[in-house]
């Protein structure tokens, strides 16, 4: 079985990965915990860092999955799609069986201007999605 876990550091997506690692002992899974950055084609000095911030917080995350026992696979995922583009086609292109993503509550009209990578994923995954919020 593989496990999918769209982590943006928010204490949502923190308790998705508490509740993936549960399934993954109980399943003997393999997880892949993925960040999604938008980036436009052109990277400044400051995206670096945010990079580089992001990629150091996936190792302590694959670090502490690894001292559990778990198999885990962690990867920052730059492009100029959407994150929930992103995280739909990595689950597609690894046939991932689970999807995990922490959910923020957000108004209709904050849903209208900016979107939601939870409603885009939930909608378009090709496998069952946990919601965690």
């Amino acid at each position: 079985m593989k496990i999918l876990v769209g982590y943006d550091g928010s204490n949502t997506a923190k308790d998705a990965l508490k509740l993936a690692k549960l399934h993954a002992k109980a399943f003997d899974a393999k997880v892949f915990v993925v960040m999604c950055l938008s980036q436009p084609r052109e990277i400044k000095p400051k995206d670096m860092d945010k990079m580089e911030e992001a990629d150091r917080e996936l190792n302590d995350i694959k670090d502490r999955f690894d001292a559990d026992g778990i198999a885990c696979d962690s990867r920052l995922s730059v492009h100029d799609m959407s994150p929930g583009e992103s995280l739909v086609q990595f689950a597609a292109d690894h046939e991932i069986d689970e999807i995990f993503i922490g959910v923020r509550r957000r108004s209709k009209v904050g849903k209208l201007v900016f979107g939601s990578t939870a409603q885009y994923v939930i909608l378009e995954a090709p496998c069952p999605v946990v919601t965690v919020k």
